[in-house]
């Protein structure tokens, strides 16, 4: 469990479903993370998330919870073969709470627990194009923008830039 001043990072639970689906059926959200993220989001979708998460590796997955309520989260994926040091992190957080400052709060608490707690030396994430405040908060949380790589994704039937934003563990 991890804790800021507005939030805890925790572990899903079965009785977050509800919430979590409440936050994520948002055509907004769906939009700019990957195709298994379903859209519309019910609460059948928020079980099987959580119970394919339940047993993973520590920080695969973290609900972000403000006022006791799950309203988004935040995950790694760790790389594997010879990228086993590496690490790919994902966020997402319910439309009701964007323009609060949340998602960094989130991802940088999440991010210096990751440091402090794995053997990881590369953490990176990707952004699809038109969405600048994800972009933001990754720059807040001391990602630099490594690369973009034009029309690398197909989203609703239309090609997207990625932008790659990385972060080395300090030395």
């Amino acid at each position: 469990m991890i804790t800021t001043a507005r939030l805890v990072l925790r572990p899903l639970r079965s009785s977050d479903a509800r919430a979590l689906a409440a936050n994520a059926d948002d055509p907004l959200i769906a939009e700019n993370l990957r195709d298994g993220f379903p859209n519309p989001y019910s609460v059948r979708d928020a079980r099987r998330f959580i119970a394919s998460v339940r047993d993973a590796a520590p920080f695969s997955v973290l609900a972000i919870v403000r006022d006791g309520e799950p309203i988004g989260c935040v995950g790694l994926t760790p790389g594997n073969d010879v990228y086993r040091l590496n690490g790919e992190i994902g966020y997402w957080i319910g439309t009701a709470h964007w323009g609060q400052g949340l998602v960094t709060e989130a991802v940088g608490a999440f991010v210096r627990t990751v440091w402090e707690q794995t053997g990881m030396e590369r953490l990176h994430a990707g952004v699809f194009s038109g969405n600048p405040a994800s972009e933001r908060v990754l720059e807040k949380c001391g990602f630099m923008l490594e690369s973009v790589q034009r029309r690398a994704v197909i989203k609703n039937g239309r090609f997207r830039d990625l932008s790659v934003w990385f972060q080395l563990r300090e030395r």
